[in-house]
């Protein structure tokens, strides 16, 4: 048996050009990751569309989250989680560009 564990906060980027994403477990039933932003957004025009149950938790920094059909996007802070069902369209607006944003998902399936 191997136990697997680690600190959520080591190794955090304070600047990239890309999002930083880590697989904390993978399992049949569900894959945990670890996301770092350091200002980075969906690029314009795209919205995720997937087909499984998303679930974020934001541990530190800030973002806007954009859910289709709804008004301005969500303002999300440390603390913030959101449950996204299958196939509804979300982009990430901003990240906070002054810290990491450290994102936990929860992919889950349908």
């Amino acid at each position: 048996m191997v136990i697997r564990s680690g600190d959520l906060f080591a190794g955090l980027a304070t600047s990239s050009s890309e999002e930083e994403i880590s697989i904390l477990a993978d399992s049949p039933g569900a894959k945990i990751e670890r996301i770092v932003s350091t200002g980075q957004a969906s690029p314009p025009g795209f919205w995720y569309d997937q087909d499984w149950t998303e679930w974020v938790f934001l541990i530190s920094g800030s973002a806007g989250l954009r859910i289709e059909g709804e008004g301005p996007p969500r303002n999300l802070r440390p603390g913030s989680y959101v449950e996204i069902p299958p196939h509804v369209r979300h982009r990430v607006e901003w990240t906070d560009v002054g810290q990491p944003t450290v994102w936990l998902a929860v992919h889950l399936p349908r």
